[in-house]
């Protein structure tokens, strides 16, 4: 059973997001390898508009319910509106500045 695959399934048939982040931390914890146990959740939606951030965890929960009370250990939720995530992240964070370099030399 992947419960990941199932919590971005979930997420993505329930909420429509316009980005969704999915993070097995498992491997940071005390459990064995391989472990789907401890997560983390990015989740973008404009269905969170006028909604409070206790309001949007217990949503997510709600369709989460069967993973929390049989697989998921812990959670860890980031949600947030379109308009908040573009004041955060001007849509998704940048990626880092090129060092510059290259892997052909000059003859």
């Amino acid at each position: 059973m992947n419960i990941q695959f199932n919590i971005e399934s979930k997420l993505i048939e329930h909420f429509e997001p316009a980005h969704l982040e999915v993070v097995n931390e498992s491997s940071q914890h005390n459990v064995p390898v391989g472990s789907e146990t401890h997560f983390k959740v990015v989740l973008v939606t404009p269905k969170f508009d006028g909604k409070r951030l206790i309001s949007r965890h217990r949503a997510v929960n709600a369709v989460l319910k069967d993973e929390l009370a049989n697989q998921i250990h812990a959670l860890a939720l980031h949600t947030y509106t379109d308009t908040e995530w573009q004041g955060l992240y001007g849509g998704a964070p940048a990626s880092p500045a090129c060092r510059g370099g290259s892997r052909v030399q000059n003859a």
